[in-house]
């Protein structure tokens, strides 16, 4: 008779040794999804337009043999080829990717007046999901078990006026996420993840950092009871980059604290 496997223990740091990168990393969801991957034993470099906040990280971590910042414009291929090659001159290997960075606000111009620059700047997240995926696939199929993760929002199933473009990059991410785990797979495995309302006024560069302002009503608004921390996604960011997530490739993981699924009448 096949013995049943035994109990097997949970790793401490999942992402020891591990070496990880985060567009938008200094800010947001970026910066907690980066400081879930210290925590959890692994290495990160975050790319960023916001020099101050990448500095700022870097000063309030201490984390210097494990955390690196490099100026990052994901609508520019040749920084993003920077971006990669600084990664792998420091560590000399890369074990995953996570596709945060782009407009956060999802409010743009009306569809009328808005112009074609406009249009294509606001799918910056889309377009930074394709390049960085297109020069980090190499160093992520030598690691022998790479991960991608492209952050994409609930935007992306429900919306508000005056959104399309923020609909469309992050719907667009969503139908990426799972041809590239297609094309990528066994080697390499691509999931997202969907935030809802994630509150990140604490999680600024030091010169816009505030408390958030947030009433009771905000959080009844969530199932759970709260809004959502960068923290929050950070969580199952380790989870998707480590190896405990093995079967586990091409889809989208919401984290909304069950907004989502809440129906809600006008009273």
């Amino acid at each position: 008779m096949t013995a049943v496997p035994g109990i097997a223990a949970w790793p401490a740091t999942p992402l020891d040794g591990k070496v990880v990168l985060v567009t938008g990393g200094a800010n947001g969801v970026g910066r907690g999804i980066a400081q879930a991957v210290l925590g959890a034993g692994g290495r990160v470099v975050i790319g960023d337009l916001d020099v101050e906040a990448g500095n700022a990280c870097l000063a309030d971590w201490q984390r210097g043999q494990d955390a690196v910042f490099e100026r990052l414009d994901i609508a520019d291929e040749d920084s993003v080829r920077a971006f990669i090659d600084v990664a792998l001159q420091r560590f000399g290997r890369l074990d995953g990717l996570v596709n945060n960075a782009g407009i956060a606000a999802p409010h743009g111009t009306p569809l009328a007046q808005m112009t074609i620059d406009e249009w294509q700047r606001r799918l910056s997240s889309l377009h930074g999901a394709f390049l960085c995926s297109k020069h980090a696939l190499p160093a992520l199929i030598d690691s022998g078990a790479g991960a991608i993760i492209n952050v994409a929002s609930t935007r992306a199933r429900q919306s508000e006026p005056d959104s399309e473009a923020y609909a469309a990059a992050k719907g667009g991410l969503l139908a990426f996420t799972h041809a590239l785990a297609i094309s990528a797979g066994p080697v390499v495995r691509v999931n997202s993840i969907s935030p809802g309302w994630i509150s990140t006024a604490a999680w600024q560069a030091p010169s816009r950092r505030r408390t958030p302002a947030l009433s009771a009503t905000d959080h009844a608004q969530h199932p759970v009871g709260r809004v959502g921390q960068p923290e929050d996604i950070g969580a199952l960011a380790v989870y998707l980059l480590s190896s405990l997530s093995g079967f586990t490739t091409g889809q989208d993981f919401v984290v909304d604290g069950g907004m989502t699924r809440k129906m809600i009448y006008a009273e």
